[in-house]
């Protein structure tokens, strides 16, 4: 707990806002790998649809954008799991066709075996390293905290995500939450709705119409071989992009350590 408070307070003492370029689609629900093992996950974007101007000069556009990353995990402790993601990538934009975008590290923090809990929580912190086309700042970081219940099959989960790039003060911190009701149809089949927004600078929020919202249907299939996340997201204001795609496959590369 100390190791996480002094994280926080790091990253929140020189914070300011910018839009996120979409990589990583995902509410997350406080699993993590158990110690010892690896895991990989290929997150895949496309936005048919989408916001037509680049969000800061030399920006990527999103209409049309194919964006991804490789997500590699390990399971440090029964608490603690080290990301990386590597890299992150565009295998399409407008104007710039394949680029490679960045790479970033986080670390997660949880309640251990949280699926084995009603009451589960967490915090994960991101630190990104990134193109000059990919952010309007090389060097940004997240803070996500996690909370939810599991309701029997249905899971409620929330995140309340702020973001910085480390510039001007703490009320220029950028809220961006994510949440998901989910239904467990069994072990191995879920169907959820989801939310991703972006209200702007927790000083001042930006006008409605320049928020970015967006509400999603997401199917998950678990299996021995892989694990399957897709969904559809569909925009609710002008500073949203209007229709959005996400898969996302993991698997485990090893096994669990043996004591």
């Amino acid at each position: 707990m100390r190791l996480v408070t002094l994280m926080a307070i790091g990253l929140i003492a020189v914070p300011a806002a910018t839009f996120a370029q979409t990589d990583e689609i995902q509410v997350y629900d406080a699993e993590i790998e158990e110690p010892g093992v690896f895991n990989v996950m290929v997150h895949t974007n496309f936005t048919p649809v989408g916001r037509t101007t680049p969000d800061f000069p030399g920006a990527i556009i999103p209409n049309d954008s194919v964006n991804g990353t490789a997500e590699w995990a390990y399971g440090v402790t029964p608490w603690f799991e080290q990301g990386l993601y590597l890299p992150v990538y565009s295998l399409y934009s407008a104007g710039r066709g394949a680029t490679l975008n960045g790479f970033k590290l986080r670390e997660l923090f949880v309640r251990p075996h949280a699926h084995d809990h009603t009451f589960f929580y967490g915090v994960n912190f991101e630190f990104s390293v990134n193109a000059h086309y990919w952010e309007s700042r090389r060097i940004t970081s997240e803070i996500r905290p996690i909370a939810g219940v599991h309701l029997h099959r249905v899971d409620l989960i929330y995140n309340p995500i702020v973001d910085t790039n480390y510039t001007r003060g703490p009320g220029n911190l950028e809220y961006v939450p994510a949440g998901r009701v989910a239904y467990n149809l069994n072990d191995k089949w879920a169907i959820a709705g989801e939310e991703y927004d972006d209200f702007g600078p927790l000083r001042h929020f930006a006008p409605l119409n320049e928020q970015f919202h967006e509400i999603w249907a997401v199917v998950d299939h678990n299996s021995k071989f892989l694990n399957v996340e897709t969904g559809v997201g569909i925009g609710l204001t002008a500073g949203s992009d209007k229709l959005t795609f996400k898969l996302m496959l993991s698997r485990d590369l090893n096994s669990r350590r043996q004591p």
